[in-house]
Formats: structure tokens, C-alpha cells, sequence
């Protein structure tokens, strides 16, 4: 298992990552070869997403997931209850609500 705060930060880097190669594709549209490592990179911030969704709460919308509440840790009103995921745990930017989770152990 991986902390949070890692998840976040591998997510964040290759966000950041695919941002500069959609940059640098829209100037060299004839890369292969860039435009294999950006498939590369989609994939694995799509993964990223999906581990940090099942072990803490859906950081996109494409990862809400109504059948599935997290692995327990997940902060909600709604523990092992189907339920809309989108509002469990604190917003990622919210350094202060993170911090008490992470103090509590829920993350």
C-alpha cells in the first residue's frame, strides 16, 4: 500500500507530464515516438487513478464508483453502503482536512 500523499504526488507529476507532451505534440504532430510514451503515460496516470480511487475516494469524476465505498479507510457517511463517492474524504487541496485524516489514520 501506498501512502496518500505519494499517490497524490505520482499523480500530480505525471498530470504534469502529459500536459507538456500534449504541448510538445501539438508542435511535432509526427512523433512516433512521443506519441507512444504519451499512451505510456496516459496509462499509467489512468492506474494511478484507479489504485487512489479503490484505496481512498474518486479524485476525477471518471472514477466515482457508487457500488464501491473505498477499502474502509475512506472517510463517509455511508460505510459499505452503495452510495454516490464523489463527496467522501477531503478535497485533495484542503491542507488542513488532510492533515486531521491522515492524523486520524483514515489516510
Amino acid at each position: 500500500m501506498t501512502d496518500r500523499n505519494t499517490m497524490l504526488k505520482q499523480i500530480s507529476e505525471t498530470s504534469f507530464l502529459l500536459d507538456d507532451m500534449r504541448l510538445y505534440l501539438d508542435t511535432h504532430p509526427l512523433d512516433e515516438n512521443a506519441m507512444e510514451q504519451y499512451g505510456d503515460y496516459q496509462e499509467k496516470r489512468r492506474q494511478l487513478l484507479k489504485e487512489y480511487a479503490e484505496q481512498f475516494e474518486p479524485l476525477t469524476c471518471d472514477c466515482i464508483r457508487p457500488e464501491k465505498s473505498g477499502s474502509g479507510r475512506t472517510i463517509t457517511e455511508y460505510p459499505g453502503r452503495k452510495h454516490w463517492t464523489w463527496s467522501d474524504g477531503p478535497i485533495p487541496w484542503d491542507l488542513e482536512a488532510n492533515a486531521c485524516a491522515t492524523m486520524k489514520g483514515g489516510r
